[in-house]
């Protein structure tokens, strides 16, 4: 039934689409599914490539025993603040660690970013992170180590010298500025490629034509990321007054 667990059979189904290639909007489609459970499902088993239905059910099934009771203690010990619905906000947590998961973190990455991203305070300790996730603190500084990487979170100490994981405004802007430069390292290696083969064979053009592209789409992203760095640092006005649009009043740069 929508909306209840996915059964073994359905799973089935939703290995059967993927071997077929087709995309999770289609399998959801099938199964009368919204298409966030079927993303969600195939994320948290592996992937596209390695989903395989008997696992996933069998860990479906683990997790269904385990988390219950936990879910229980935690809106009993755990209140939310600012008159929150805690259950609105589990589904919420879990629909966007998933959507963080297909854009490429793997889950505990995801659910470390996305705890950090819904916490008022936009920074945790690792006990902390540890707690509210209900894992171990090994599993926790692995994934921050990832996040440290990536340029998605940053690190800082509090007046205890505890280590603090922190999200602001700022790194979304370090992070894009981060993948532009990654561009920018495939651009040159691409270009090496053309001396190496030749610049007048198919393959050297070939690699040229990536390079070019790859170039164009780097000062795009710098290029709107400079435009646009003011709106993470600007606070929303009162509902519908409106937000001008990044480089509105600057002209336009095209």
């Amino acid at each position: 039934m929508p909306g209840g667990r996915l059964t073994q059979q359905e799973r089935q189904q939703i290995a059967l689409g993927l071997a077929d290639s087709l995309p999770y909007a289609e399998i959801a489609r099938r199964l009368h599914r919204p298409t966030s459970t079927i993303t969600r499902e195939v994320m948290r088993n592996g992937g596209p490539n390695a989903y395989r239905a008997d696992l996933a059910h069998r860990a479906a099934e683990r997790r269904a025993h385990r988390r219950r009771p936990l879910s229980v203690r935690g809106a009993e010990t755990v209140p939310q603040p600012h008159g929150r619905d805690a259950a609105a906000v589990a589904e919420y947590e879990e629909s966007f660690t998933t959507v963080l998961m297909a854009s490429g973190l793997n889950r505990m990455s995801a659910r470390v970013l996305t705890c950090l991203f819904t916490t008022d305070a936009g920074s945790l300790t690792a006990s902390q992170l540890a707690q509210r996730l209900q894992v171990s603190p090994a599993s926790i500084s692995k994934a921050i180590a990832f996040l440290e990487s990536q340029s998605l979170v940053r690190r800082e100490r509090d007046e205890g010298r505890r280590d603090r994981y922190v999200v602001d405004d700022e790194l979304f802007y370090q992070a894009t500025i981060a993948s532009a430069r990654a561009n920018d390292q495939l651009v040159e290696t691409a270009r090496q490629g053309v001396a190496i083969l030749g610049s007048h064979t198919p393959a050297a053009a070939r690699l040229e034509n990536i390079a070019r592209f790859l170039d164009f789409i780097s000062e795009s992203i710098t290029r709107a990321a400079e435009q646009a760095r003011d709106v993470l640092h600007t606070r929303p006005d009162a509902p519908g007054s409106g937000t001008p649009r990044p480089g509105a009043q600057r002209g336009s740069a095209l």
